[in-house]
């Protein structure tokens, strides 16, 4: 069976170099051709011998990930992307153009198992874990495809991240690794609903990443109402969590707030989200919650979104709403994924 040559470490290329019989040095050219060059085949990598070509092709893959289908908003210039693994299993991606440089938002997962009630990604269940090659093939296609660099990398799109730990953190070796594309850690953010073991464990890596934590709900009762991942984790317990992630990295948490007419927007949430919030060094980004048709949710009007964040700002929370991006294209997230995988069941 051929093995996932992008997958591997700079240094657990060099080994694999010196398996083949080649000098180390051939490492640096082969990574330099997957991580810089975004080479999608061992014919790409003219600097190598045609012998070396061909025992690369022997015994090693990298793993496709191609394109099915892009929207592109003409609002702001927001790029979503389908693509087709060597599978079939589809996963989407997101290219969001700001001031401060190109931002990326792509999938751990193809599917997701985590269940929450407003998100689309999560309807079908869990179909695998992406294999780290897989989460770089996103980036490495969409700098290809619209010719730009990415400079910020955010794990949001579909699937839990902690759900699939080790391909992840090996994913951000990868991305960071100066041989490579050399993204700062501190330019990616890696965002949970809340498996505390993962977080616990994340925290020991020391990485300067930012975590994002689904909050949605501001008592227990709340989140466990919108995500069933809170029945396995209580909030207290998520909260500890973070308080620990932030205490071992020093790396100020984010908490992600999905805005929900009459669901989670009243002034005794406010209440709720200050009485935990206030005594943290965090940041609370709320998101009006994007409508799917598989779920009776609906999104707060923009003045009554602008109504909530005041209330908690005059409070001392630090708090924005996050800009919406793409919103005349299949923004929300698992969307574009979800509508393909329907109309080619069908």
């Amino acid at each position: 069976m051929k093995k996932d040559i992008r997958a591997y470490t700079y240094q657990q290329l060099q080994n694999e170099m010196e398996f083949l019989g080649e000098k180390k040095f051939r490492a640096g050219q082969v990574y330099d051709w997957l991580h810089v060059k975004l080479a999608d085949s061992f014919e790409e990598m003219t600097n190598l011998s045609k012998n070396l070509r061909e025992k690369l092709d022997e015994k090693y893959l990298i793993l496709p990930v191609e394109l099915v289908e892009r929207q592109e908003s003409a609002l702001d210039g927001t790029n979503k992307f389908l693509f087709r693994l060597h599978d079939g299993n589809v996963i989407e991606s997101v290219l969001m153009r700001y001031k401060h440089g190109n931002s990326v938002c792509i999938s751990s997962q193809a599917g997701c198992r985590m269940g929450c009630h407003f998100c689309a990604s999560t309807i079908g269940g869990l179909s695998r874990n992406l294999s780290p090659s897989e989460m770089l093939g996103q980036i490495y296609h969409m700098q290809k495809l619209t010719g730009e660099r990415v400079s910020n990398v955010v794990i949001m799109g579909t699937g839990e991240p902690l759900d699939n730990y080790d391909n992840f953190v090996r994913f951000i070796g990868l991305l960071t690794d100066e041989h490579g594309l050399h993204i700062s850690q501190r330019n990616v953010t890696v965002s949970t609903c809340g498996i505390v073991p993962g977080i616990l464990k994340l925290a020991e890596e020391h990485l300067q990443i930012t975590l994002a934590l689904s909050l949605h709900g501001a008592t227990q009762e709340k989140r466990s109402s919108l995500m069933p991942v809170a029945n396995r984790y209580e909030l207290q317990e998520v909260l500890s969590a973070c308080d620990e992630y932030f205490e071992k990295t020093g790396r100020r948490v984010t908490f992600e707030y999905s805005l929900v007419h009459g669901v989670n927007d009243t002034n005794e949430d406010v209440e709720n989200l200050i009485s935990i919030l206030a005594p943290r060094n965090c940041h609370l980004n709320l998101i009006p919650v994007n409508p799917i048709k598989e779920r009776s949710f609906e999104r707060p009007d923009r003045k009554n979104a602008l109504n909530f964040k005041n209330k908690l700002e005059k409070r001392g929370i630090n708090v924005t709403i996050r800009r919406e991006m793409g919103a005349d294209i299949d923004g929300a997230c698992g969307q574009l994924r979800r509508t393909f995988v329907q109309t080619n069941k069908e």
